[in-house]
């Protein structure tokens, strides 16, 4: 019985195949170009919200403010930390044996609380394009390192997006 219950395990997983375990030259890539920009809180933020103003239209706090007028204020100091934090948590958990449950846990939830605030899967994808933009002009990028984290991407967007939708992964 037991072997029964770990081929469906097993199967369940196999049957997902967007819900994938990074490689590990994968994972070491991630994490290296991310330790060489996390402290960039708030360069990251206003790369985010210049390239993308629809994103910034989404914070009351920041809507219909200039980038110009917010970069220096708490606010955005602090939105900024929470953003690069959440990372910074996530990265951490990659190629971690048995964190997966933690990683599902916390793109739920943030999934899910973005759901309530009408975040659109388009805006992550923005996003995406824009830390994707920032990690390339600040730290050391190759075709390997973009494929890494567009493979950390779809990872966390398959659970994202399915929080967005209403239908958590479990």
């Amino acid at each position: 019985m037991k072997f029964l219950i770990l081929a469906l395990c097993v199967a369940a997983v196999a049957a997902d195949p967007h819900w994938l375990v990074l490689p590990a030259n994968e994972v070491a890539a991630v994490k290296s170009t991310w330790n060489s920009i996390k402290h960039d809180e708030v360069a990251i933020l206003e790369a985010v919200f210049k390239a993308y103003p629809d994103i910034q239209a989404r914070f009351p706090k920041f809507a219909g403010k200039s980038l110009d007028s917010i970069k220096g204020s708490a606010d955005f100091a602090i939105h900024a930390s929470r953003i690069v934090s959440f990372f910074s948590e996530y990265i951490a958990f990659l190629g971690v044996e048995n964190t997966q449950p933690a990683i599902k846990t916390i793109l739920n939830e943030l999934g899910q609380s973005h759901r309530n605030r009408g975040v659109t899967k388009a805006q992550f994808e923005e996003f995406h394009q824009a830390l994707n933009a920032y990690l390339k002009s600040h730290a050391n990028w190759n075709p390997d390192i973009a494929h890494a984290w567009d493979d950390a991407f779809d990872k966390a967007y398959f659970v994202i997006f399915s929080a967005l939708d209403g239908k958590p992964v479990n």
